[in-house]
């Protein structure tokens, strides 16, 4: 989500009376407390919703984890996040002692599950042989105009949720052929397509911004599109890459 000041208040608490049950922040997004806020005023009950954050990589030295969170937590107004994220795996990140800070925090009780993002296969591969703790999920940029298979099949073959993040490709799937041809054939809308051609994927669930209530129905109205094979391959056929977020 777009979130600022009351604006953004009032788009969390929409998000959640229209059904929404996932918020998503970082700390770098500097909007927790909106998030909160958010939460707080919706009528949807508190273990209903999952809520995540991400440490961002200035603080993710192990000293730095637990007093961090602690923020993200007052900035929430919350006791406990159902998970956190390493948001990636550079600054301070140390895989050992940092992992094993996340490890604490699980122990303690002030988060219940562990996540990482923007991590390649063999750092996935060293968190998963350094927590206790079971990754939950893996948050990656993936749209049709750039697939990670490899780390879409890491997650399957290793149980987590592959979180694909920037879905539309920052509005970039407006502009391409296959996927208006389906959004067309579905009566329907470029982005409602790529949304459903992501979520198709075995093992992938998204989390696309939106700040409107129009554009918030919308997204949960994509949901509920069907793709079958034909549109799959049309898509999965587009011959161009483009990484919107490198490292």
């Amino acid at each position: 989500m777009g979130l600022d000041g009351d604006d953004g208040v009032d788009a969390v608490e929409t998000a959640l009376d229209l059904g929404y049950r996932h918020l998503d922040t970082a700390q770098v997004y500097r909007n927790e407390a909106i998030v909160g806020a958010g939460l707080a005023r919706a009528d949807a009950a508190r273990e209903d919703v999952t809520v995540a954050t991400k440490t961002w990589t200035d603080r993710l030295a192990p000293a730095d984890v637990r007093p961090s969170t602690e923020a993200s937590l007052e900035a929430l107004g919350l006791r406990r996040l159902d998970l956190l994220y390493v948001h990636r795996p550079t600054g301070g990140y140390e895989p050992a002692g940092t992992l094993a800070a996340y490890d604490d925090l699980v122990d303690d009780g002030l988060v219940d599950h562990v996540g990482v993002s923007n991590f390649e296969a063999a750092e996935l591969d060293e968190a998963m042989a350094l927590l206790d703790a079971p990754i939950a999920a893996h948050q990656t940029e993936f749209h049709p105009l750039y697939r990670r298979p490899e780390l879409r099949e890491h997650a399957v073959d290793h149980g987590y949720t592959l979180v694909a993040y920037s879905p539309l490709a920052g509005g970039r799937v407006r502009d391409l052929g296959p996927v208006r041809a389906v959004a067309e054939k579905h009566d329907t809308t470029p982005e409602a397509v790529s949304i459903a051609w992501v979520t198709g994927k075995e093992g992938v669930v998204t989390i696309p911004k939106a700040s409107s209530e129009r554009h918030l129905r919308a997204n949960l109205a994509a949901a509920s599109l069907e793709l079958d094979d034909e549109d799959e391959a049309r898509i999965d056929a587009i011959d161009r890459e483009q990484e919107l977020f490198p490292e």
